[in-house]
């Protein structure tokens, strides 16, 4: 069953490489701003190739792989913790 913000249960359509448990934690936006060969849910309006990552060093200073980074927004990226992903924002 889906919550108001549709989480509850996955929108994939196809394969996807995040684990099934995120997947139905995940807000259906978040899901489908994931490229397609990430997690295929059949969105075609994702076009990553223009957005930023906001982890220090161009995204080597995150240990989420740039494509995701890249994907998520940046709203997400800034309330992961710098261990994981550092934005250089103080917390």
């Amino acid at each position: 069953m889906q919550n108001e913000r549709s989480q509850g249960i996955s929108h994939a359509q196809g394969d996807s490489k995040v684990p099934d448990s995120i997947q139905k934690k995940a807000p259906q936006g978040l899901e489908e701003s994931l490229p397609n060969k990430v997690h295929e849910t059949g969105s075609t309006t994702t076009d990553t190739s223009s957005r930023q990552t906001h982890a220090k060093d161009g995204g080597a200073a995150s240990k989420v792989p740039l494509p995701i980074q890249k994907a998520v927004p940046e709203k997400l990226e800034r309330a992961l913790p710098n261990s994981i992903h550092d934005t250089g924002d103080k917390k």
